[in-house]
């Protein structure tokens, strides 16, 4: 790698790693506590003022879940694959389909429950859903949907809004949102 292009790769970390503290919605206070990372150095770092070291970059990569290669935007290896690791929240399972930032793309499994009144939510950002097995029972406002496979619905997420089986079967969705649907979905595991 030539010099230019190592300073360009070490300049994007920083802004690449506030990116990922914003999207998961964490102060630098927040990140000190949880890294052990003095807040000063985390900072600094973000700023572009401290070169990123593995002492710095392995507890971010740890507390943020993703690899370490994504933090400093190393090139793809040319394995393709996403390597699958499942997030279980609220009862439900998403699989992550695609890589941190921008759109993201998640299979999601929601198990039936026993029967009580939906509690509905709203949040920043646009979702998108197409129902890959099972009946999905969706409550958008004050309307109720039921989706069966190969259905797709969208909708503004600032809409009340509810999903779940229609039935005694676990539903499975192919669902996509931008880090604003992540940050409701995905919050960053505190320890």
């Amino acid at each position: 790698m030539d010099e230019q292009r190592r300073h360009e790769v070490l300049s994007a970390v920083g802004p690449r790693l506030r990116e990922l503290r914003r999207r998961n919605s964490l102060t630098l206070a927040d990140l000190a506590e949880q890294t052990g990372v003095n807040e000063s150095t985390l900072s600094r770092l973000e700023s572009g003022v401290r070169k990123p070291t593995l002492d710095l970059l392995l507890p971010l990569a740890e507390l943020y879940d993703v690899p370490l290669d994504q933090l400093v935007g190393a090139p793809r290896t040319g394995d393709p694959r996403i390597h699958l690791r499942p997030v279980h929240r609220d009862g439900m399972t998403y699989i992550p389909l695609s890589h941190p930032g921008g759109i993201q793309a998640h299979k999601l499994l929601i198990p039936p429950k026993p029967r009580h009144e939906p509690e509905l939510r709203t949040h920043e950002g646009f979702e998108w859903l197409y129902v890959l097995a099972g009946r999905l029972r969706l409550i958008l406002g004050g309307r109720t949907s039921v989706l069966k496979a190969g259905e797709a619905a969208e909708f503004d997420t600032h809409v009340p809004h509810w999903l779940g089986p229609d039935d005694d079967r676990t539903v499975e969705l192919l669902v996509l949102f931008g880090h604003q649907g992540e940050r409701a979905h995905l919050k960053t595991r505190t320890s």
